[in-house]
């Protein structure tokens, strides 16, 4: 991976843009730039037809020491500076397979689907960090090229990077990529039980065991129990792991 042109595909080349291309993303950063001081996440906006960042966030957690303004500038040269070479390998099998699977979709359902990974990013410690980024179109073309899309980063749930998923929003669609075998495979989406909702919508709330089992009028130990079903379900070791997961999922 020689340079920044290395993440963007062929498959997704943004030469020539319409009228109509243009019109439509009129005054569409001012809404993002809201959106961005209302959430914890950092915020990126990629334009494939610049190769670069229209926008970046200002959250320092994921900038390395760096200000948005300088991160935006940088543009794909931030990732060569602050992300280990085995997972800039990962970045561009994903900027390949991504954009295999995107163009066996009709140009309708296009919008409709998000993908997200996890890698390590150094921070401005020097100290690797695991992130989760989830990507989405906002904009294609008239030939259903990815012009624009957002781009959400937070702090992973999971344990070693990867973890490849492709989703169809608001459908029961998910995808996962096996670095192993080199193929996507359908997965069926977890489900919760009522309990394991509830118990997450209190202990969001920031609501104790003892306090959820007086409100739910069950045991703590019943509690104590639904919750290790919940971490076993999403694979985590925690509920704040559990929160994170299930809110990033759209579980609850």
């Amino acid at each position: 991976m020689d340079n920044k042109n290395s993440f963007f595909s062929n498959r997704n080349t943004v030469r020539d843009l319409t009228a109509a291309d243009v019109q439509n993303a009129s005054d569409y950063l001012e809404v993002v730039k809201a959106i961005s001081r209302a959430t914890n996440q950092s915020i990126y906006i990629i334009d494939y037809q610049k190769k670069g960042f229209e926008y970046v966030s200002n959250n320092p957690l994921f900038l390395s020491g760096h200000t948005a303004e300088e991160v935006c500038e940088m543009g794909y040269e931030f990732y060569f500076k602050y992300v280990p070479a085995d997972d800039l390998e990962l970045l561009l099998k994903i900027n390949t397979v991504g954009f295999d699977f995107y163009e066996t979709l009709p140009l309708e359902d296009r919008k409709d689907y998000s993908i997200s990974y996890d890698f390590h990013l150094t921070n401005n410690e020097g100290k690797l960090i695991l992130i989760n980024q989830k990507l989405t179109p906002i904009f294609l073309t008239e030939e259903g090229k990815i012009w624009k899309a957002i781009c959400l980063v937070s702090l992973s749930t999971e344990q070693k990077y990867g973890n490849i998923i492709i989703q169809r929003n608001r459908y029961n669609e998910t995808y996962k990529y096996e670095l192993s075998s080199c193929c996507w495979q359908r997965i069926e989406k977890i489900e919760l039980s009522d309990r394991e909702k509830e118990i997450l919508r209190y202990s969001i709330r920031g609501y104790s065991i003892n306090e959820i089992s007086e409100k739910l009028f069950i045991s703590s130990d019943t509690v104590k129990f639904h919750r290790r079903k919940l971490f076993e379900k999403l694979e985590v070791s925690n509920i704040s792991e559990a929160i994170s997961y299930a809110s990033q999922n759209e579980l609850i």
